[in-house]
């Protein structure tokens, strides 16, 4: 049996391109987003109440790795790319229906004219995927204060940023300078390269699109610099 799934949303986020995206959704708290309702969701009806929970669950669908398909087993980032688990026993984005859920702070409903949003605090969502339901996070049900996490039992080390001179003057007149600033800061402080590079030293400037930002960076083996930051 196969079932049609309409987009209720679609997330407006900072992160232009999958290289950028944070692991989870809190690891960027300075990467504020929206949600931009549609269709028949698209009401101030829909969400009405919704103000009475600080966050919510959305999901959400992997639409740039829907083609792509899956497989059994996946190499997560976590265990340095190497070691293959169950697809199940990770969060990969590739899975059998390209679903995935995230838990993301609400800060408020916006009503534009006849365009409704929800305010959220930071996700983990490429801009403009699609969101395929919302539902409210209940903390005496869903937080498991003495749950497993496998693996994933630690947060992520964070290495410390720096931004050249020339990077410095290049987001100085940027009308967003100061969160744009920490947002650099936070998702290049968890190395985006490939899991097998962790904890080494690199001599390839890569680049990563944020906001209306190219920005280019290094990295050895605890720090980043980035070199340049370039309007689109």
């Amino acid at each position: 049996m196969t079932h049609h799934i309409d987009p209720i949303g679609f997330i407006q986020s900072p992160y232009k391109e999958k290289f950028a995206v944070p692991r989870q959704p809190r690891l960027a708290p300075s990467a504020t987003s929206r949600l931009k309702l549609v269709g028949e969701a698209n009401s101030p009806e829909a969400v009405r109440g919704i103000e009475q929970f600080s966050h919510l669950w959305l999901l959400f669908l992997f639409d740039q790795n829907l083609e792509a398909g899956w497989r059994p087993t996946v190499r997560p980032p976590r265990l340095g790319g190497n070691e293959r688990i169950g697809v199940f026993a990770s969060r990969a984005t590739f899975r059998p229906n390209g679903i995935g859920m995230s838990a993301v702070e609400l800060k408020g409903v916006v009503q534009e004219g006849n365009q409704t949003y929800l305010e959220l605090g930071s996700v983990d969502l490429v801009d403009n995927t699609p969101i395929i339901d919302i539902k409210p996070y209940i903390p005496y049900s869903d937080s498991i204060p003495d749950a497993l996490g496998g693996f994933a039992e630690k947060e992520p080390d964070v290495l410390n940023v720096y931004l050249s001179i020339e990077a410095q003057k290049s987001l100085a007149s940027h009308p967003q300078k100061t969160q744009i600033e920490a947002v650099i800061k936070e998702v290049l402080g968890q190395d985006p390269r490939p899991a097998y590079k962790k904890g080494k030293a690199d001599a390839k400037e890569y680049a990563v699109n944020l906001f209306d930002l190219n920005v280019k960076f290094i990295v050895d083996s605890n720090s980043v610099t980035v070199t340049a930051i370039d309007r689109f």
